[in-house]
């Protein structure tokens, strides 16, 4: 994984940014509105959300059930299931695959699964060019970009923009951007369709991820908007699909909640364009071979965590970055991870660790608002698992890594925090000791500092601190009601 900068480093750079800024602003506002009119149309959206976190939770808790379920599922229906414990094994996996069909190329549909172990880039290693198909992941493997939104990776990209990545790079990757190429968006989408064609149709092998996978009939859905799914899901030879274990279902019913919330709190519609479901192989129909490769990579020791474990209920529709005040300053490349946003937050750091400069600043990339809580669809308390992550990373404690628990030491930065909460609780613990010095600060009012030194300049560099009341509330208590017993 590259190093990435601490997220108030890459952030205070994304903020000076005021194109980034203006494209950020206007997707996620027009996105999250519509969102809220398509939700408004249930009166049983809170049962839905209710319903759904139910189900993942029941999951995960017989994770280990569900996942031998569907082993033997898909390899009656005539698939190949693989297990990788990380990134690094999943792509050696997902290369000899390719090489043994002895094709140099393959054609994907969007995947997060497989962007968080860089499967383009361990494949371009190994010979195999990789071809995005996605209209979004597309403008950013065109670009040399990286994806800054979930639902659109390319969010931080306006059509002007668009167009002229078209015009310079498309030749390069096959065929050429038509000849006096405008920025309306259907004569960009016309470029994009004529582009890929050639791919669909040449294609033998194919690689994709699931938005779910269904234990008891060994089925996976993937749902999209454009048809690019569509076709490398059923022109190939061969499909090869990275999927992580947490997005697992008991049973095909159990869709029918996310069939519902997943569209809605996504991409605003009541049913995506296209949903396809596959089950195993079948001949003449659809490919020859089926290999799913079921990804750990972190999310086992993610489960170990009884409050952490509740961001592996994410079924990645988005909605948390389009209400989220610090997503849409910042954008989706401060996070330095394919999951950006709140969701993003508390994810990358229970699966890679806390122990970089980007995985100890995550945490604290958040207003802890509560709107992220409020939009999702499977009710995870991302404010709860923010809390819960900053106290490890400032005491250290107990975690799971690779299946063994540790101790982790507290990251570098905190020994002020630390002591100021020491402090804070030795004065809470002493009633009295507490009174004397609300009595003091009281007294010294007209004494308030405009910032706060060392440690505390950065909260006061966009704040003022607060004015001093000139009686403290237990002596105003004593005062009117009577001294407490």
């Amino acid at each position: 994984m590259p190093a990435f900068p601490p997220f108030p480093d890459a952030a205070r750079q994304a903020v000076g940014d005021g194109v980034l800024r203006a494209n950020l602003r206007h997707a996620t506002h027009t996105i999250r509105d519509k969102r809220a009119r398509a939700v408004a149309e249930l009166a049983d959206w809170d049962r839905l959300r209710a319903a759904g976190k139910a189900v993942k939770d029941h999951t995960l808790r017989h994770l280990d059930h569900y996942l031998v379920q569907l082993e033997e599922a898909v390899t009656a229906a005539g698939g190949t299931v693989h297990w990788a414990v990380d990134a690094d094994e999943a792509n050696r996996i997902v290369t000899a695959l390719v090489l043994a069909t002895g094709e140099r190329e393959v054609v994907k549909v969007k995947s997060m699964a497989t962007q968080e172990i860089g499967l383009n880039e361990a494949l371009a290693a190994a010979g195999i060019a990789a071809y995005e198909t996605d209209l979004a992941e597309l403008i950013v493997q065109l670009g040399r970009d990286r994806p800054s939104h979930i639902l659109v990776p390319a969010i931080h990209r306006n059509r002007a923009e668009i167009r002229d990545i078209f015009r310079t790079e498309m030749g390069r990757w096959g065929r050429p951007a038509p000849e006096g190429l405008g920025d309306d968006p259907r004569e960009l989408a016309e470029a994009a369709r004529l582009h890929l064609r050639e791919k669909f149709l040449r294609a033998k092998v194919a690689v994709s991820g699931a938005n779910f996978m269904v234990a008891e009939t060994g089925t996976l859905v993937v749902f999209e908007s454009e048809g690019n799914g569509r076709m490398c899901l059923t022109l190939p030879e061969t499909l090869i699909s990275v999927v992580g274990i947490e997005k697992v279902v008991p049973t095909f019913r159990d869709l029918e909640v996310f069939l519902q919330t997943l569209p809605r709190s996504s991409t605003a519609e009541r049913m995506n364009p296209y949903t396809t479901l596959w089950t195993g192989t079948t001949e003449g129909d659809g490919p020859a071979a089926f290999h799913l490769v079921l990804l750990d990579n972190g999310r086992t020791d993610t489960l170990a965590d009884a409050t952490g474990r509740q961001a592996l209920r994410c079924i990645r529709c988005s909605a948390c970055l389009n209400v989220c005040p610090v997503y849409e300053r910042a954008g989706g490349h401060a996070y330095g991870s394919v999951y950006p946003g709140p969701i993003g937050a508390i994810l990358s750091p229970q699966l890679r660790g806390t122990a970089s400069a980007i995985g100890a600043s995550l945490p604290y990339a958040s207003t802890l608002c509560g709107a992220c809580y409020e939009v999702c669809p499977v009710a995870i308390d991302i404010p709860e698992v923010l809390l819960h992550l900053r106290e490890r990373i400032a005491q250290g404690g107990p975690v799971t890594r690779n299946g063994v628990r540790v101790r982790i030491r507290p990251a570098r930065g905190h020994t002020a925090e630390r002591a100021a909460m020491r402090a804070a609780r030795l004065l809470l613990d002493h009633p009295g000791a507490l009174s004397t010095a609300t009595r003091l600060l009281a007294r010294a009012r007209r004494l308030r500092p405009r910032r706060l030194p060392g440690p505390g300049r950065a909260w006061t560099d966009t704040r003022e601190l607060p004015e001093l009341p000139a009686e403290p509330f237990r002596a105003w208590w004593a005062r009117e009601r009577g001294t407490p017993r």
